[in-house]
């Protein structure tokens, strides 16, 4: 799955063009690479996502097959720090 569906899924960013948007500004790593939004993501995959001066770090745990609920989203991955 793409990056910038998988942010949107998982509701870590809320908008698929917001996710793009972060992402081609350098704010998105994977596996402490700069990440594009076309990247192919797999499971145990580390997320780095830079905002202002926070930072979030989740490890993907399943990727999804389509759109899942807003319950199931946050079972897409854990929260490292």
């Amino acid at each position: 799955m793409r990056l910038d569906k998988f942010l949107k899924v998982s509701r870590l960013i809320k908008r698929r063009t917001v996710a793009n948007k972060v992402s081609e500004q350098g704010r998105i790593y994977v596996n402490n690479v700069i990440a594009k939004p076309a990247k192919q993501l797999k499971e145990g995959d580390i997320i780095t996502i830079v905002q202002a001066d926070t930072e979030i770090k989740v490890k993907i745990i399943r990727i999804p097959i389509g759109n899942i609920s807003i319950q199931e989203a946050s079972s897409l991955y854990e929260i490292i720090k």
